[in-house]
């Protein structure tokens, strides 16, 4: 089947009003307020009233017990691999289809990612089609999940809310309860996703959030740990201070820990921003509604939607090309991005990654697949207001 790219510009073009990049933060509230307070004050590390603030801020919107602020999402996601007793040898159950932090989280251990497939419902890990390969490659002796191949304990498994549609997380709260790894949501993309009501995040022992710059809220850089378990998030804390015993002056560590704490300077910016989240997200929704519009009557590809049992935030939008048309994607790339509106395809799949390529891995088929058909389109918050959405 012959597919025409200009059709895709076109359709963007209805949407949009001009240039666009694929998603460029918002600063409409009181961001210069708060990052000048802290000028004023001094208070620009990691110790400052908005750093306490923008956790406190977290636990409202996700609904989480506890959340601690971090320098980035990687960051997080290595303190709760540690915090999730993840040791150097063990293999990491992390979805092929995903941003490279994800694994170079359990590596920075000396871990071993071990490879998933994606579904194409949702875009995220496919928990049925794992659960039979772990029936076939895994065994669970004396309370561990062992790779039958390797001899390594399979630990943890590290799920991911793609471009921020939420994955079926009870069905994949069964598998990791079935073979005893240790569920950490990497929620980095998918602040204001609800899974059947409750926010992502909230189902693994651990959940890891992002706020880099093109998130759909943003400190610069930083991330978060979320979790409801309070012993868990006392120690993440104290992990993600350097280990510092607290004290009037002495400075004593009790352990090898990290200086991964979100500075007050970008929490004040996280503030501001997260006051204006219900406001993001509205027009988040609104974007992608009037992209499914105007990607409805276009024949070969699909406009990428929220699964029935979720509420996604739309980090993201994606197009997905038809089987038959797929060979053209980088036709539709380049007459987008020569049209100025910025697209690209999703990541190069993890196991394709020359540092990944030995990783053990499950069949790969549907994360292969959906790579090659794959299109990210502009989802910046602000394309509601400014084009026909």
């Amino acid at each position: 089947m012959t597919f025409d790219p200009e059709t895709v510009v076109e359709a963007l073009a209805s949407v949009l009003c001009g240039p666009a990049a694929l998603h460029e933060p918002t600063f409409a509230g009181n961001e210069w307020d708060y990052v000048k307070e802290c000028l004023d004050t001094g208070w620009v590390s990691s110790v400052g009233k908005y750093v306490d603030r923008f956790e406190d801020m977290l636990v409202d919107v996700t609904g989480a017990g506890h959340a601690i602020a971090t320098v980035n999402g990687t960051a997080a996601l290595h303190a709760s691999l540690i915090l999730a007793s993840v040791e150097a040898g063990d293999e990491v159950i992390v979805p092929a289809l995903a941003f490279v932090g994800t694994a170079n989280a359990a590596a920075y251990l000396g871990a071993v990612p071990h490879f998933a497939d994606a579904e194409e419902r949702t875009l995220g890990l496919d928990a049925a089609k794992l659960e039979v390969h772990l029936d076939e490659a895994a065994e669970v002796r004396d309370g561990e999940c062992r790779n039958k191949q390797t001899g390594r304990r399979i630990a943890a498994c590290i799920p991911v809310h793609t471009f921020g549609h939420p994955l079926d997380l009870d069905s994949l709260v069964e598998v990791c309860e079935k073979f005893n790894l240790v569920l950490i949501e990497d929620a980095a993309e998918s602040l204001g996703s609800t899974y059947k009501g409750q926010h992502t995040g909230n189902h693994g022992r651990l959940g890891v959030l992002s706020f880099n710059g093109n998130k759909t809220v943003t400190t610069g850089g930083g991330g978060a740990i979320i979790t409801n378990d309070a012993d868990l998030a006392a120690r993440a804390k104290h992990l993600t201070t350097t280990a510092k015993v607290p004290h009037r002056w002495e400075y004593s560590h009790d352990e090898a820990g990290f200086n991964y704490r979100l500075p007050n300077i970008n929490a004040a910016l996280g503030c501001a921003q997260l006051e204006q989240l219900p406001k993001f997200l509205e027009r988040k929704r609104k974007l992608a509604k009037a992209y499914k519009a105007a990607f409805a009557g276009i024949s070969g590809l699909r406009f990428f939607s929220e699964p029935d049992f979720a509420k996604s935030n739309y980090w993201l939008n994606a197009l997905l090309l038809d089987p038959d048309v797929a060979a053209g994607r980088d036709d539709i790339l380049a007459a987008a991005n020569d049209g100025d509106f910025m697209t690209r395809p999703a990541w190069t799949p993890l196991h394709r990654l020359p540092m990944y390529r030995d990783c053990p891995a499950m069949d790969l088929a549907v994360a292969e697949d959906l790579y090659a058909r794959l299109i990210n389109i502009p989802s910046s918050p602000h394309l509601a207001e400014a084009g026909h959405g």
